[in-house]
């Protein structure tokens, strides 16, 4: 809120300054008007977002406007976000059809992780339990959560806990961006065996698959399962029609990251996750030892537009940058 209420008063400032300035040159009010209308857009742009704790999930709106809700109830396999709204109103992310129960929306999880499974559906198999959720920040030009979690099933040791730090905001109209960091510890020595179900995922609403028209494309401009998966990307992006709109969703990996850039597992039918353990070096598994950290960051926008229009590829200019 400082931020704006100093962009205003710098751009009443300066149109007094140019008028002390200009006097003489009779400074022209559609000079006024343009500087003022541009203080007003860059106003405009700015969203306000805000948090609010409602159980076992935190729901999160811009501008009044609900956006997301994060799920962390002690029932569900692991925390995910749903309903994920783009600028429609609509979910641009889908929750558990029939062929795919274990695909909730946008998530984090993994299987395989000592015999347990952390990502298909069955609590006994494996469970990413919430024990702490935190607004930290809950009104402002973002909202920041905090989510501690434990990894755990029935009759074994838990292999990993993580702390997630979720930032959400509004930077200009048409985009709302998702930041989700997260730390692993290993609590004791983990393998996980090569798997295409691991770490951070997003599952499409149909309407913006490909199988129904929508488009999916990588940093390098290539396209749909065809020519993303198994390559190794900094991001992905898919969008399709809403009506007589468009809109999507991008996930970004930051170069910090472990694995990076981790080979993509995408689906036509809407799936898409930056998965490194799908290809470990000795093709069986990947090995972490106990008291290793590994920190992985992810910026996911939720769009108006297309790719090009959603300048996707600036988007992770800026994120690589911090």
């Amino acid at each position: 809120m400082l931020s704006l209420y100093i962009c205003k008063s710098y751009s009443i400032i300066t149109v007094m300054h140019l008028k002390a300035h200009f006097s003489k040159q009779k400074l022209t009010s559609a000079v006024i008007f343009f500087i003022l209308s541009f203080s007003n857009f860059y106003l405009e742009a700015q969203s306000t977002v805000s948090a609010l704790k409602n159980g076992s999930k935190i729901d999160v709106f811009v501008n009044k406007n609900f956006f997301t809700s994060y799920i962390f109830s002690q029932e569900e396999k692991y925390p995910f976000f749903f309903p994920v709204n783009g600028p429609s109103n609509a979910s641009v992310s889908s929750m558990r059809n029939a062929n795919y129960p274990h695909h909730s929306s946008l998530f984090f999880g993994c299987d395989m992780v000592n015999e347990g499974n952390y990502w298909q559906e069955g609590l006994d198999r494996g469970q990413i339990l919430s024990i702490r959720a935190d607004i930290i920040q809950a009104e402002g030009e973002k909202v920041i959560i905090e989510n501690e979690c434990i990894w755990r099933r029935p009759g074994a040791l838990a292999p990993i806990k993580d702390i997630r730090k979720i930032t959400i905001s509004s930077p200009s109209t048409g985009i709302c961006q998702i930041d989700f960091d997260i730390t692993m510890e290993m609590l004791i020595d983990v393998m996980i065996k090569k798997t295409n179900h691991s770490l951070f995922s997003g599952r499409l609403d149909p309407d913006l698959a490909v199988i129904n028209g929508g488009t999916m494309v990588n940093a390098e401009g290539q396209i749909g399962e065809k020519g993303t998966f198994g390559k190794p990307s900094p991001w992905i992006d898919c969008y399709g029609n809403r009506g007589k709109t468009i809109e999507g969703m991008a996930i970004i990996q930051h170069p910090s990251n472990k694995w990076y850039a981790s080979q993509w597992f995408t689906r036509d039918y809407g799936f898409f996750s930056p998965t490194p353990m799908y290809w470990p070096k000795d093709d069986i598994g990947t090995a972490l030892k106990k008291g290793e950290q590994v920190k992985l960051r992810y910026r996911v926008i939720v769009h108006a537009g297309d790719t090009k229009a959603a300048k996707i590829a600036e988007h992770f200019e800026k994120y690589k940058a911090e």
